[in-house]
């Protein structure tokens, strides 16, 4: 029942492609079987129950979901399934989401419960817009004053005094001032704008944004403010303090977070903690849409395509890029509820918030729904949220602090057009050629592998500490004949595999529990240049 292996990547419609994963695995893997009930015999059948503890496992163990799903999500995504004909009841009804965790038998029908995912015509039909100029597409504007006119590309990272002496300047004086102009604010924040998305694509390894993202609702100052206004805790600051959260709201996170120490003077009574928790909740869900916002929605819903476990580090790095997208107050106030929500799940002396219900499970199920929603109904939202949310309380500290390496390229890259289109003084240099400009920084992320891949390295990395391991036995001068002989034997008996490769058949005896060392290993000489480390 293992669905990890399943990943659906990054792309357009991922939530439509999930549901559809979902519905296939659990067509294709519910056991079913004959039920007796009310008298009759129902073939082919399962009780609700039975469908919400395999398919509650099934969610657990599928990273786009995670451990974090609930008993009572799974009852809700059976509610979905029977309202969109994924299952019915024996009598063959459907259409409502009147289902709950006990032994009424269900089944599934004949027909195709997949929803159709729209084809290239008719995404393109749906998703046509008017791109928005870049600007990098701007004519010339990357040209070097030495490059030929009827070059169209750009060489990036080469020397323009190279170019220079490869192409010859045969461009007329007045070409060449056309062409040398200095940057604007606009074009500085286009370059802002343009070298994030860029990094983006490249960390979500997609052919490009426009599936995922309507690049119309990326406003480059915001980029700019979150990267550049922070205080000295990394959260961003505003302006104007109208959009902040409001003070009393403020006051509660910060009781919350720091219970009990924050505010001796505050109220105590029982049930005081729930009472400001319930406050809280409150003022986020007032919001008019979620933190992540309606038009990155998409966006953060394929971010989860890379969160497996061993990408996590890539997912880290997508999801900083993507919270650089968002407006600056919708940032702050993610990122104080964020570690609003970490602190308390890591409080031993916060009381119970809920009867039933875990600190930390209570956090993510709170307040997932006002952190990531989509505009329209999506049956996948809640568990897609769940995930997520999941992983930014695990990783706040880093999700939510500056890219220094994006500084740099960004602040690299102005720095190198100024010096391409303006000389550093009035006068030619002494060799005639142009002025020596700073080249253009390119950065290069690790390539995603599979997770067959993944279990391969692991269990070779691990065999390898064990041989270590065994090796550092066997040469120990501080174990005593006897104990070096209690440990081999213990790791022979755990790793078989391991000590028989290190004594082959045909060569153990009786002095099999006091091993020596290889030859190899005690001729080797100590040099200067060379250890048994290296």
């Amino acid at each position: 029942m293992n669905m990890s292996t399943h990943i659906i990547t990054p792309g357009p419609y991922r939530a439509t492609k999930l549901w559809n994963e979902v519905t296939r695995l659990f067509r294709a893997g519910m056991p079913v079987r004959k039920h007796w009930q009310n008298f009759r015999h129902h073939a082919s059948c399962f009780t609700a129950s039975a469908a919400v503890d395999w398919l509650h496992q099934l969610l657990q163990s599928n990273s786009n979901f995670g451990p974090d799903v609930t008993r009572q999500q799974t009852v809700q995504l059976l509610k979905k399934f029977l309202k969109n004909h994924v299952i019915e009841d024996v009598k063959g009804h459907w259409g409502t989401e009147d289902l709950e965790d006990n032994s009424i038998l269900y089944r599934f029908p004949s027909t195709s419960p997949l929803k159709p995912i729209p084809g290239p015509a008719q995404a393109s039909a749906s998703s046509f817009m008017r791109r928005r100029p870049s600007f990098r597409d701007k004519e010339g504007f990357f040209k070097f004053r030495s490059i030929k006119k009827q070059e169209k590309e750009t060489l990036e990272n080469v020397d323009p005094a190279l170019q220079a002496q490869q192409e010859g300047s045969n461009q007329p004086a007045e070409e060449q001032q056309q062409q040398r102009r200095e940057l604007t604010v606009e074009d500085e924040q286009e370059i802002w704008r343009d070298i994030t998305l860029t990094h983006l694509q490249r960390i979500l390894g997609v052919p490009s944004l426009h599936e995922v993202l309507d690049q119309r609702h990326i406003n480059p100052q915001n980029i700019i403010h979150n990267m550049t206004k922070v205080n000295k805790h990394g959260v961003v600051t505003l302006d104007d303090k109208t959009n902040d959260l409001p003070h009393w709201v403020l006051s509660a996170m910060k009781s919350l977070a720091n219970w009990p120490k924050y505010d001796s003077d505050q109220p105590s009574y029982p049930g005081f903690e729930r009472d400001v928790f319930k406050t809280v909740s409150d003022y986020f869900y007032s919001l008019p849409q979620p933190l992540l916002t309606f038009e990155l929605y998409e966006l953060f819903i394929n971010v989860l395509g890379v969160l497996q476990p061993q990408c996590e580090r890539v997912a880290i790095e997508a999801l900083q890029l993507c919270t650089l997208l968002l407006p600056p107050a919708s940032r702050r106030k993610l990122q104080l509820l964020i570690r609003m929500m970490s602190r308390i799940s890591q409080n031993v002396d916060m009381p119970r918030l809920h009867p039933a219900i875990g600190t930390r499970t209570l956090m993510v199920h709170t307040f997932s729904g006002c952190i990531l929603s989509s505009a329209e109904e999506c049956d996948l939202d809640e568990l897609l949220a769940t995930r997520l949310v999941s992983f930014l309380m695990d990783h706040q500290q880093n999700i939510f602090s500056v890219p220094e390496y994006l500084l740099r390229a960004i602040g690299d890259h102005i720095q190198y057009l100024r010096t391409v289109q303006i000389p550093v003084d009035s006068s030619p240099n002494p060799d005639g050629g142009d002025p020596v400009c700073v080249p253009v920084p390119m950065y290069a992320f690790c390539k995603q592998i599979s997770g067959a891949e993944f279990e391969q390295q692991k269990v070779e990395s691990s065999q390898k500490a064990m041989e270590e391991l065994l090796e550092i036995l066997l040469s120990d001068q501080n174990l005593n004949e006897k104990d070096r002989g209690k440990k081999l034997k213990q790791f022979q008996k755990q790793y078989p595999d391991i000590y028989s490769r290190r004594f082959p058949s045909g060569r153990e005896g009786k002095a099999d529990s006091k091993p020596k060392i290889k030859p190899p290993l005690l001729n080797i000489r100590k040099t200067k240049a060379f250890s048994i480390r290296n």
